[in-house]
């Protein structure tokens, strides 16, 4: 009798192990994180604490101070240095737009030559705006994040890691203009229509947000927050072919944990 019941026990636990590892994620990024946004808990995450590149995830924080330096009809002026490769708004030298169009343009189309429009405007040069961006970091107690420029390309001296990026993206959704902008699938504003990269916004139920990035450093960087049941989630992934499939995997972890 004792065998029989040894054995009922014994297959119950080994069943309960298979279950929570069938639940855990299988993630191909080369770091990334799952942040609870209100307990400030990691609820799964590999090699988050090393410093990577982050592309264009990078304009989490060029919006964010940008929204603390700066008013939405501040109107934003347009020089031919602010052109730069990469992802644009296709911004013309000359032409005057408001903060908020910039800011569309920066966070749905990803424009780099928004980034830098806006960094003079709001601190006079992009140095002294970078500056402003690293004492925010620094303010945040994001210890392993630095900045070299606001738009992402790839820098000496430019890396965070995916807690520090989780962190980050958690404070940003916080702030009711960067939560409007980031969740917007797409708007017709300053003349320009905007379409958001962040495919998980009508893909992954409940997602309310994020930001995507690509280089050829960095690969593909992805941040993205996303709510069920009053449950806020932020997931982050650097360096991941598969960051679509991998985020919507991290949240039906994080949620399906959550309701056990």
């Amino acid at each position: 009798m004792r065998r029989i019941v040894c054995v009922i026990l014994c297959v119950f636990f080994l069943a309960s192990i298979i279950t929570c590892h069938a639940l855990q994620p299988n993630v191909s990024a080369s770091s990334y994180a799952l942040y609870d946004a209100k307990s400030g808990e990691l609820l799964s995450a590999h090699d988050e604490n090393t410093r990577r590149a982050i592309a264009s995830t990078t304009k989490v924080m060029t919006a964010l101070v940008a929204l603390e330096a700066s008013s939405l009809s501040e109107q934003v002026a347009v020089r031919e240095s602010h052109m730069v490769e990469g992802s644009s708004m296709h911004l013309v030298p000359g032409e005057v737009l408001s903060m908020e169009t910039m800011l569309y343009g920066l966070l749905l189309a990803s424009g780099n030559d928004a980034a830098l429009a806006i960094a003079e405007h709001c601190c006079g040069s992009v140095e002294a705006f970078v500056g402003r961006m690293n004492e925010k970091a620094a303010a945040l107690g994001l210890a392993d994040t630095s900045f070299a420029n606001p738009n992402g390309l790839d820098a000496q001296g430019h890396y965070s890691t995916a807690r520090d990026m989780a962190v980050l993206t958690a404070h940003a959704m916080e702030h009711p203009t960067f939560a409007r902008i980031a969740s917007t699938v797409c708007v017709v504003v300053g003349g320009r229509t905007f379409a958001n990269h962040n495919k998980l916004l009508t893909s992954v139920d409940g997602c309310i947000g994020g930001k995507t990035g690509y280089t050829s450093k960095a690969g593909r960087t992805l941040v993205s927050c996303a709510e069920r049941g009053g449950m806020r989630l932020v997931a982050v992934t650097l360096n991941d072919g598969d960051d679509w499939r991998d985020h919507a995997a991290l949240y039906e972890y994080g949620f399906s944990r959550a309701a056990q």
